[in-house]
């Protein structure tokens, strides 16, 4: 069993139907049962504030969408939070920071197309 926990760039492709967008083998790892996939609350919270600005558009509902799908919901506790502190500013972006420091904290492997991510010392999938 591997235990993934999703980039908000991969929660947004599934949310809008564009499977394309995402390897075939990582489509087929997010959809094995033997794996158990996570998306975070940052996730929720980045889509949240790009769909205010504008900067991204998913229909209404995309939350309650997103939570009945057959995936883990991880909380950010504060040794989450804390666990952002000793990171390398290898990336500015605070919600991948985030995601980051909970992959690290659950030990989990981050799904992403997002190669900077990488630079980190947390094993990326994609």
């Amino acid at each position: 069993m591997n235990r993934l926990l999703l980039d908000t760039n991969v929660v947004v492709w599934l949310l809008l139907g564009d499977r394309d967008a995402i390897p075939k083998e990582i489509v087929e790892a997010i959809s094995a049962r033997r794996n158990r996939i996570s998306v975070s609350a940052v996730s929720v919270w980045e889509i949240a504030i790009k769909r205010s600005l504008g900067r991204l558009e998913i229909e209404n509902g995309w939350d309650r969408t997103l939570m009945g799908l057959d995936f883990n919901q991880m909380p950010i506790t504060a040794e989450h939070a804390a666990g952002c502190e000793g990171l390398p500013w290898h990336h500015r972006d605070p919600f991948d920071r985030m995601l980051v420091a909970q992959a690290i904290s659950e030990q989990q492997t981050i799904v992403s197309a997002d190669r900077s991510l990488g630079a980190y010392e947390v094993e990326v999938l994609w």
